[in-house]
């Protein structure tokens, strides 16, 4: 129990960094980028139903239609098949 308090104590430092050393604040890099589109590329591999379903589900949930998604491609696995959805997001 001790070494798990230890633990969660010595956590934040890692990630604050050292005060008054040569890293920049975090805010100022952060104002100082623009926004960019990227692209990115999630892929689907299962059963048909599964990946169907799932195709489905995200529609219903609003993150992309159905028709964005790629046919069903078989792979090289017995009843197994892919989907592929190509989105543009922002970056900093």
């Amino acid at each position: 129990m001790a070494q798990s308090k230890k633990f969660a104590k010595s956590q934040p430092a890692q990630f604050l960094g050292r005060q008054g050393g040569d890293i920049p604040p975090f805010h100022s890099s952060f104002q100082d980028s623009s926004p960019r589109r990227e692209r990115i590329k999630h892929l689907l591999i299962g059963s048909p139903k599964a990946v169907t379903g799932t195709i489905h589900l995200l529609h219903v949930l609003g993150y992309a239609n159905v028709g964005d998604w790629s046919p069903l491609l078989p792979t090289a696995n017995l009843n197994e098949v892919m989907s592929i959805l190509t989105r543009q997001i922002l970056t900093q």
